[in-house]
């Protein structure tokens, strides 16, 4: 079936703000999220994510986390995969590719996605999400980038059922027995044993990895499938076909009722699960367990979290692109005023415009930047390396992933200054348009 698009399709050169700036702040995001994993010494709840000890400053950083990030960020990442995708296949249509063609572009992609997914899993860290959703992007690719709008939305309100039933169903079946303080398992293995930081020896923490690796991308992800996992990723199909992450100004009343109950919807299903976290809430461990009444509500509203994230930012993208155009249309104007004053404003909206330009070529250079965070954090905290996370606590260990992605930023900047590609991104595109 014919796609439908309803605007008009980009140009082969034009680079809009908003997916680039969101990709990079996600991969802040991202970062923060996979610190607790690292902290092999730490004492970790019921959950097996978050360490519950340390001091006041910790818990508020566990507190912070638990509420924006987790299950979270992985929603923002599903979304902006799918759009990306989307802008790549429409790219390749409207510069002459058939549509088969395309389509056999991204599966080649996907693939390769599948495989740097697995040796970074095997190399360097267990919770690699490359892989899983460069599985996702071979399954969603070939069912849905040539269907049409109607199928979309459809299977998106499917994926939604799904998704909720799957969240829903064990809750209100243990309501009903009254077992529901008892759902779940609290002596379950921690989730951050998978990554196996606190294997002295490489090899032997390798085979964890790989073992982490091949459940996470051939397991997990068709179990995600089935689940109804598929929903936020058609959504960005969904959202790029009308480029609103290009054109935010077109939708800004989706964008603002998007960015406002997801954010509010998304932080306040976390909340309880923070709050038990942090000993406010008195509740039975197996409910704050990965499979608890908590972990199940805080998991389900991450979607609309991450939905928010994406819509706010592109708000932030839109008022910033216009705050610029109207700078240069008052260039000149003003010739009155202090030259100090003139001076200082000038200062601030360069460091300000600096900024938003470094954020956004990490966005552009996104595998590189993701794969550089692993490069730099595991063999630092690792116990085959330095062995430095055994010594941090949460919120030591958020300021080092700050530093960490602040590294990128700055290595992204100096190529994007170069007019050069990120690294992985040279060798992924020379391997995906091989034949040309």
């Amino acid at each position: 079936m014919t796609v439908e698009i309803t605007k008009t399709e980009p140009a082969a050169a034009e680079r809009a703000l908003a997916p680039d700036l969101a990709r990079g702040l996600m991969l802040l995001l991202i970062v923060l999220s996979n610190t607790a994993f690292h902290l092999w010494k730490a004492e970790h709840g019921p959950s097996g994510w978050q360490p519950v000890d340390g001091g006041v400053v910790d818990h508020a950083v566990q507190f912070a986390m638990i509420v924006t990030l987790d299950m979270r960020v992985y929603p923002l990442f599903a979304f902006l995969f799918g759009y990306g995708m989307t802008q790549l296949y429409l790219r390749q249509t409207c510069t002459g590719t058939s549509a088969r063609g395309a389509v056999r572009i991204l599966r080649r992609r996907s693939l390769l996605l599948i495989v740097i997914g697995l040796a970074h899993s095997t190399l360097l860290m267990a919770g690699d999400i490359v892989g899983y959703y460069g599985l996702l992007s071979l399954a969603l690719g070939l069912l849905f980038l040539r269907r049409g709008d109607r199928a979309l939305k459809w299977w998106i309100g499917i994926g939604a059922a799904l998704l909720l039933f799957g969240a829903l169903e064990p809750v209100v079946s243990a309501w009903a027995r009254g077992e529901l303080g008892s759902l779940g398992d609290a002596g379950a293995e921690p989730g951050a044993a998978a990554y196996a930081a606190d294997d002295p020896s490489w090899f032997g923490a390798a085979g964890t990895r790989l073992e982490s690796g091949l459940f996470v991308t051939f397991v997990a992800a068709p179990l995600s499938l089935v689940g109804g996992g598929f929903t936020v990723f058609l959504l960005g199909f969904w959202a790029a076909r009308r480029r609103i992450l290009e054109a935010p100004g077109r939708h800004l009343p989706l964008l603002r009722r998007t960015a406002v109950l997801g954010i509010a919807v998304g932080w306040l299903g976390a909340l309880p699960a923070a709050l038990a976290h942090i000993g406010v809430l008195d509740v039975p461990d197996d409910a704050q367990s990965e499979s608890g009444a908590l972990s199940l509500l805080r998991d389900i509203t991450g979607n609309a979290a991450g939905l928010g994230y994406v819509a706010a930012l592109a708000l932030f993208a839109h008022w910033w692109t216009r705050r610029a155009a109207g700078r240069g249309a008052g260039t000149g104007r003003g010739a009155g005023a202090g030259v100090a004053t003139s001076v200082g404003i000038a200062t601030s909206v360069g460091i300000a415009a600096t900024t938003v330009t470094a954020v956004s070529a990490v966005g552009k250079r996104s595998l590189s930047c993701y794969l550089a965070h692993s490069l730099l954090f595991t063999p630092l905290l690792a116990a085959w390396g330095l062995g430095l996370g055994a010594h941090l606590t949460s919120a030591t260990m958020a300021l080092v992933a700050v530093g960490v992605w602040l590294v990128t930023v700055v290595g992204a900047y100096a190529l994007e200054r170069a007019g050069r590609r990120g690294p992985v991104e040279v060798v992924l595109r020379r391997l995906m348009y091989r034949s040309r």
